[in-house]
């Protein structure tokens, strides 16, 4: 199926898709900040460079876009249309740097939590605390 919009439209549109300060994961600095946790922001040096960094607990936390990071069984982690294999591609070498990068902040001693974008409420927002819970109080 061929794209809806010419080819300059399409790249101006995916120019604008952002890596960093995203709506989730501004919504979950301003919870941790509300919590009292005090954090870094895309810090060099750590592996995959994580969206926050919280060094007293040296925990780390991703908020992955569930169409980029392929969110398992949901709605937004679908594939366009059009040029399915570079989607494909493009979405299984991100999911492979995803496992390698969580993998070597475990070897690092990091502890490396997710949230999904989807998740970015009242429910995942209380998982993620607890996550940082459990690794404040030493488990």
């Amino acid at each position: 199926m061929p794209d809806v919009v010419d080819r300059k439209t399409r790249s101006r549109m995916m120019s604008g898709i952002r890596g960093k300060d995203t709506a989730p994961e501004l919504a979950v600095r301003r919870f941790l900040h509300s919590k009292g946790y005090r954090y870094r922001l895309h810090v060099g040096g750590i592996p995959g460079r994580p969206d926050i960094v919280l060094r007293r607990l040296k925990s780390v936390v991703f908020v992955h876009g569930c169409f980029w990071h392929r969110h398992p069984g949901c709605r937004f982690a679908y594939t366009p249309k059009s040029n399915i294999a570079f989607w494909e591609k493009k979405f299984a070498s991100n999911v492979t740097r995803d496992r390698l990068v969580r993998r070597q902040l475990r070897r690092d001693g990091w502890h490396a939590l997710v949230i999904w974008g989807c998740e970015v409420n009242d429910r995942g927002l209380a998982r993620l605390l607890k996550g940082l819970r459990k690794k404040s109080d030493g488990h």
